[in-house]
């Protein structure tokens, strides 16, 4: 153990890896970003309330069991910071970072404790040839890792390229999402608890869209995580 951890010292020393948030250099057991700034990162505490914000924003629209966004995501933060590298920069290991750290927090709730199956929101399939990867599909393979749940990431598809949400309203959001997620074996989600991924939520309308299609299918529940609200 004692040889390991001098070799990493070591390798540390020659081979430096600095925080993406503070940019000092990160200590062995850090991973990405140093414990300080992921302490200090602002959370929302959703997970200790049923009734929290986050799940407000479903009530009335869709019938979803829970909903809980983790973190806050404010503009020049450091979970813009993170999320932003996740997204557009190739930085699969954040998304799976932040599943492990959620994941081992949703352990100590009592949020999703009967969840049968875990699903990310999908990007279309021309979007996905594009980036290489989907940002929430890392995000659920280190949740799924800590929960020891399955992750599925066939079912649930996206049939239309919907234009991006980033710059829309509220109502034009719910409209460009409307009718674009089809399931391909809907027998295979028959009476599970489905915890619904994504990245960030803004006005809910794409992960809306996806709970309505993911109840299609028959005895189906919803749940849904964030890993941020806006």
């Amino acid at each position: 153990m004692k040889k390991t951890a001098l070799l990493h010292d070591l390798i540390s020393l020659v081979f430096p890896t600095n925080c993406l948030a503070c940019g000092e250099n990160l200590v062995q057991g850090e991973d990405i970003i140093c414990i300080s700034c992921l302490y200090h990162i602002p959370k929302t505490n959703n997970q200790f309330d049923a009734e929290n914000e986050t799940a407000r924003r479903f009530w009335g629209k869709v019938p979803v069991v829970q909903a809980c966004a983790f973190y806050l995501f404010e503009k020049g933060s450091v979970m813009q910071k993170l999320l932003h590298a996740l997204k557009y920069k190739g930085r699969k290991d954040i998304g799976i970072m932040l599943g492990k750290e959620i994941g081992q927090a949703l352990k100590n709730s009592n949020q999703f404790t009967d969840i049968d199956l875990i699903i990310p929101v999908p990007l279309h399939k021309k979007r996905l040839a594009k980036r290489g990867y989907n940002q929430s599909a890392c995000f659920g393979e280190g949740l799924a890792s800590i929960l020891e749940k399955p992750l599925d990431t066939q079912t649930l598809y996206r049939a239309i390229e919907n234009p991006t949400q980033t710059k829309k309203g509220v109502y034009e959001r719910w409209e460009n999402a409307c009718g674009i997620f089809q399931l391909t074996k809907p027998e295979q989600l028959a009476n599970k608890h489905i915890l619904l991924l994504d990245d960030v939520i803004t006005t809910g309308s794409t992960l809306e869209a996806c709970a309505q299609t993911l109840l299609l299918a028959k005895g189906t529940k919803v749940s849904i995580l964030t890993i941020a609200v806006a």
